[in-house]
């Protein structure tokens, strides 16, 4: 007997030119998109640097942050994820959405920051809580040259966990605790 799928879940896109549709994702482990007003108070955030810029969804998962990024305006989103079936779900549902301005790399996100740069303007940052990414993640978009100047960049993580380590050229714009989540957004003015 052929072992059956796993139901896919459901994500909402909740602003901008998609507002309302609703997108498959895979039940995966550790795949959790980010909560509904999680992502409402980020990017109310950042409205004002989102339009036109060109953002890095590592880690992307379901694709919730850089798909709500692209409906609200931003110019471009790469996406990086490596679970195989996770990175096919998002490549149809950024065709079903028409989205040309986005494209899906599958592939660890670590290994993947080890390839020539070509700077965002905004990353977003929302590994598996119980892998330990978040601070190498932060160290190679840094070190790496990822980021323009300035950058912004979003940080997810369990509330739970001690505040994450991140470059000194990095400072705490906004902090904000929802349920078991704690997101930061970050602001990277360039070299001190």
């Amino acid at each position: 007997m052929k072992p059956r799928a796993r139901p896919a879940n459901l994500l909402r896109i909740i602003g901008g030119q998609w507002r309302g549709r609703r997108l498959a994702f895979p039940d995966l482990p550790g795949l959790r998109p980010t909560p509904d007003r999680v992502r409402e108070t980020l990017f109310n955030w950042l409205a004002p640097v989102l339009p036109g810029a060109r953002c890095l969804d590592l880690f992307a998962g379901s694709g919730a942050l850089g798909i709500e990024a692209l409906s609200r305006g931003a110019g471009e989103v790469v996406f990086v994820e490596c679970q195989p079936l996770a990175a096919r779900m998002l490549r149809d549902n950024l065709a079903s959405l028409h989205a040309t301005a986005a494209r899906v790399e599958q592939a660890d996100a670590l290994h993947w920051l080890r390839a020539p740069a070509a700077p965002f303007t905004i990353v977003l940052l929302d590994p598996p809580f119980a892998e330990q990414l978040l601070e190498p993640a932060c160290a190679a978009l840094e070190h790496g040259g990822w980021l323009t100047t300035p950058a912004w960049i979003y940080l997810e993580a369990a509330a739970a966990a001690p505040a994450p380590v991140w470059p000194t050229q990095w400072t705490l714009h906004r902090e904000k605790t929802a349920g078991a989540v704690t997101y930061r957004l970050l602001h990277r003015a360039g070299d001190t």
